[in-house]
């Protein structure tokens, strides 16, 4: 029996230091990959990633490469750029560094993966994207929701026609991200100062985008307003610094066929739902509730008949009329497995349809949002064209 033919791919990751770039793309994606002795490929060969950490902090990178048996590092992204045995880069970094960072490793030949947002306006975004097709480079973005448990069954709903005629849709994300002076905050500083990317607008409505375009319905329109609710925050030297950039985003899309969409992003929430995000779909014949892992129905013929009388407790506990749907198989890392489709697009040539222009698309509603809160009206969400 002839030996499977293996093909190694270096990968550039530029930005891996931080928490969801060491834990979520290198651990749980290329690492992982690795350690189950690469992607396997439908004619039998295996793609095997061969990691090249990137960044600016020489400590960190050697840290983190001690810390997973030695990995290769650097802090020359140039020389990383320039040498033809690295074939992908990938970028990892604050948003407000993606942009010239991807238009190098484009001009280096170099294919692209990157994470969401891909810039911070629509004319950057759509630009690395002209860019990337110019260069006939294969390029993608993270899109990893689309790989939860919870949204996988949604889809299985929405395509097997559960809800009938959908009726309207509910989305709640996010929780109380401390200030930092008596507790910690979960998330890094430069996410509430807007001169450095930050904003959950942008950085919300990119995911909100996929999200509904690819399990509900493509986004048509939207009215938005956001909120900089918590003016002052300690930094992670425990400076107290001016918060420039919204910290949640209160929205209405509208879906093709009209479909309208209520969509709230707060990290100024205390949740009691759940799960840190929940989407509410109805529809004629049924309702579910999905969450990142879990995803509950109830059908037409399930529902209680409630009577609105406020001078008695009410008797219907409305939690015990829906369903769990069960876990029909198992669940890889969502990460992990657009990794894997992204890997076999270079090697293979494998459709990957997540490209730039997809993250072009996010920027654009972010853009769109900001633009609506301003003008406090609704704003058209044009199509973009490849």
């Amino acid at each position: 029996m002839p030996d499977t033919k293996v093909h190694q791919i270096s990968v550039i990751m530029n930005g891996v230091t931080g928490r969801m770039g060491t834990n979520q793309h290198l651990v749980r994606s290329i690492l992982a990959i690795r350690q189950q002795g690469g992607v396997r490929c439908a004619d039998g060969e295996t793609i095997m990633p061969e990691p090249l950490l990137v960044g600016r902090n020489a400590a960190k990178l050697k840290a983190l490469s001690a810390a997973h048996g030695g990995l290769r590092w650097t802090t020359d992204l140039d020389a990383a750029l320039a040498d033809a045995s690295n074939q992908v880069y990938f970028d990892a970094l604050t948003t407000s560094l993606r942009v010239a960072n991807v238009r190098k490793a484009i001009a280096a030949g170099k294919h692209i993966y990157c994470e969401k947002p891909i810039a911070t306006t629509l004319a950057d975004a759509y630009g690395l994207y002209r860019l990337a097709k110019k260069a006939r480079v294969r390029h993608g973005v993270v899109q990893d929701k689309l790989w939860l448990p919870g949204f996988l069954k949604l889809k299985m709903l929405v395509d097997t026609g559960f809800f009938g005629r959908i009726l309207a849709v509910r989305g709640e994300f996010g929780y109380w991200v401390f200030e930092g002076d008596q507790a910690p905050c979960q998330r890094p500083s430069w996410n509430y100062r807007s001169e450095e990317g930050g904003s959950i607008l942008i950085d919300m409505f990119c995911h909100w985008r996929y999200v509904l375009d690819n399990i509900l319905g493509p986004v048509k329109a939207v009215s938005a307003t956001a909120a900089t609710h918590i003016p002052k925050r300690w930094d992670e030297a425990g400076k107290p610094y001016a918060c420039t950039a919204d910290d949640a985003a209160y929205a209405h899309f509208e879906l093709e066929g009209g479909i309208p969409v209520a969509f709230n992003s707060s990290w100024c929430v205390r949740v009691r739902r759940d799960d840190l995000l929940v989407i509410q779909v109805d529809g004629t014949k049924g309702s579910a509730v999905a969450g990142l892992r879990d995803c509950w129905i109830q059908p037409l013929a399930a529902t209680p008949r409630p009577v609105w009388n406020p001078d008695i407790e009410n008797p219907i506990n409305f939690y015990d009329g829906w369903t769990k749907l069960p876990n029909q198989r198992a669940y890889e890392n969502a990460f992990k497995v657009q990794w894997e489709l992204f890997l076999r697009h270079v090697v293979k040539g494998e459709p990957f349809r997540w490209s730039l222009l997809e993250g072009a698309k996010g920027v654009q509603l972010a853009e769109k949002g900001a633009e609506s809160w301003k003008k406090r009206r609704w704003v058209d969400v044009p199509e973009l064209k490849s």
